[in-house]
């Protein structure tokens, strides 16, 4: 179990590796499709910073539960080009570093950003391995209060909804539910993470202040799988704002 940080309430960008770097470079973003890596994506472009791709990584065993044609609409409401690579557990250090190391030689790469809050495991993998690929490591969330974190997103605008969730913790009634005060009620009781930082929860991102649309998930279905609930998406629309000339699209 992962210590709560109790930084003041200050979104302010956690540099891991290197100083801030001059010039008109770019970030990428390490993205999951969940609340964690869009909010983090979301405070960094309010720090300045020009976000020029997300890159997501597809696991043989998805915790949060989507195909990449739902990240795909993610990135394309979001208006930000989108790096899917489908990777082994095994191979997942060499996948991401050849696929950051291939984008370095098109861009000028200044740094990627993670989403991570408080797991010193992850940011010292994370340190080091940008530190080895010359760019810098960004956190926005880093050492934040995951209460805070978990309220500000909601207070902020965005929308996301439960795609799985461990069996010890989750009933599977909340499986497919929005992400919402009565849910960060129920992980308050029974003494989980607010955020799910220690993998109690994941969740995919359908609205919010970083897209220009929203997506509907018209039918799903939560099934069991190795001590997890996940939720298996079928049906679903993208609406496009309107202020963009207003589309849906329907997939089923």
């Amino acid at each position: 179990m992962g210590r709560y940080p109790s930084r003041e309430p200050r979104y302010e960008v956690y540099r891991g590796v290197g100083q801030p770097m001059s010039g008109t470079g770019s970030y990428l973003v390490s993205w999951s499709g969940g609340k964690d890596s869009c909010f983090a994506c979301h405070q960094a472009r309010k720090q300045g910073m020009k976000i020029s791709r997300l890159v997501h990584f597809d696991r043989p065993f998805n915790l949060h539960g989507v195909g990449p044609e739902l990240i795909a609409c993610q990135a394309e409401m979001a208006g930000i080009p989108l790096i899917n690579r489908k990777v082994a557990n095994k191979d997942f250090e060499r996948e991401f570093k050849d696929t950051v190391s291939e984008l370095k030689k098109s861009d000028t790469i200044h740094g990627m950003v993670f989403g991570d809050i408080y797991l010193e495991p992850h940011r010292e993998w994370i340190e080091r391995v940008c530190g080895e690929l010359g760019i810098e490591a960004v956190l926005p969330l880093w050492g934040m209060r995951t209460e805070r974190i978990a309220h500000d997103f909601l207070g902020q605008g965005f929308d996301a909804v439960v795609v799985s969730g461990r069996e010890q913790d989750i009933n599977r009634e909340w499986i497919g539910r929005r992400l919402d005060r009565s849910f960060l009620e129920y992980l308050h009781t029974h003494g989980l993470d607010p955020c799910g930082e220690n993998g109690e929860y994941h969740t995919f991102v359908v609205a919010g202040p970083l897209f220009t649309g929203k997506i509907e998930i018209a039918g799903s279905k939560a099934v069991q799988r190795d001590g997890h609930w996940l939720l298996n998406i079928g049906d679903y629309a993208v609406s496009v704002d309107a202020k963009q000339g207003e589309v849906m699209l329907d997939i089923s």
